[in-house]
């Protein structure tokens, strides 16, 4: 009888390590099957991660080539107004365009404050408080009513002053979008 139970009890372990590789077997291959699952989440998480970077990036770049765009036409429309104040030629048409640089650079600066981050908002909003107190010289000048000390020659001062406020924010929109390195 003792060799009927040990072979019992054999075939009882057989039985149950045939049954356990399976169960084991499986538990391996779904904890495999759960990495890769969280593998793939994660490199999909990392997509679409990088393409809202790459998205924003893309918005921020099309904001400040448009808000560039305005500040440079303003300015150049104010340097053909100052042109035609030095020769006492102003007409109509040059204030006509003068009137929509303008109100096409102060609805793309609108635009782009929704956008901005802070330190481009601060290079932007001197860059447009030069070029308004240029449009209200060259303004005082067309109509006449030009304070003491105002002049042409003043005017292409405050123009330098603008540029070089352009210039900064430039600077300071290619350093955000990283194009180049900060002074």
């Amino acid at each position: 009888m003792g060799s009927s139970v040990s072979q019992i009890v054999i075939a009882v372990l057989g039985i149950g390590g045939t049954l356990a590789s399976g169960l084991l077997t499986q538990r391996s291959a779904n904890r495999a099957r759960d990495r890769e699952w969280q593998h793939t989440r994660q490199l999909q998480s990392d997509e679409r991660e990088h393409a809202a970077r790459q998205t924003r990036l893309e918005a921020r770049r099309t904001c400040y080539g448009t808000l560039n765009a305005g500040t440079r036409d303003l300015l150049n429309v104010m340097t053909k107004i100052l042109h035609a104040l030095e020769r006492d030629e102003v007409t109509d048409d040059l204030r006509a365009d003068l009137d929509r640089a303008r109100r096409d650079h102060r609805l793309r600066h609108a635009e782009a404050t929704m956008q901005l981050p802070d330190p481009v908002m601060a290079a932007a909003s001197t860059a447009n408080r030069h070029l308004g107190d240029l449009y209200g010289l060259l303004m005082r000048l067309d109509t006449g009513t030009a304070e003491q000390g105002e002049d042409t020659a003043s005017a292409r001062e405050r123009m330098n002053t603008v540029w070089d406020a352009l210039w900064t924010m430039r600077h300071v929109m290619r350093v955000d979008l990283g194009i180049t390195d900060a002074e």
